[in-house]
């Protein structure tokens, strides 16, 4: 019998192949052996153990996502630097008194352009958070806001002449 070799691209057909009868066969098994018993308490929504009060489509300040995504793309460019710090160890790099210097001087432009990112995001505001500012309740009745403030003036007067009692 003659010995027949597989192309590369035989080997990624054949592993694509298996991975997905691995997937496939997994969720068929899931599918037949897990027991479905839905409940209202199953299939409400979960988050952290707080239950969940009104609709879901509560609209969010945008801000959130632009934090997340800040985070994101400053969290991957920094784990960057982790193969950056392994290949600085590499005996090559050691041996070439040349090399050496320029990982230092790429790694250093790399982080220069991560800080200029920051900059420019906290020049134009985009982490810091809109803070609402209080605001009194308008009352419902028709009095002019002058007797509220003259009230307000008694009840305070009232409140400091008990506390010093």
């Amino acid at each position: 019998m003659p010995q027949t070799e597989i192309s590369e691209f035989g080997k990624i057909l054949l592993y694509l192949i298996g991975s997905t009868i691995f997937i496939a066969g997994g969720m068929l098994t899931s599918r037949l052996l897990a027991p479905r018993r839905p409940n209202p308490e199953k299939n409400a929504p979960y988050e952290c153990g707080e239950e969940p009060l009104g609709s879901a489509w509560a609209q969010f300040n945008v801000r959130y996502y632009v934090m997340g995504l800040v985070f994101l793309v400053f969290d991957v460019e920094i784990l960057l630097l982790f193969p950056w710090a392994t290949a600085y160890a590499h005996p090559l790099l050691k041996a070439q008194p040349g090399w050496m210097a320029f990982a230092v001087a790429e790694a250093f432009v790399f982080m220069g352009i991560l800080a200029l990112g920051l900059a420019y995001i906290w020049r134009k505001g985009d982490i810091r958070w809109i803070i609402p500012r209080a605001q009194a309740p308008a009352p419902g009745a028709r009095i002019s806001p002058r007797v509220y403030a003259e009230w307000n003036e008694a009840a305070a007067s009232r409140q400091v002449a008990e506390s010093q009692r």
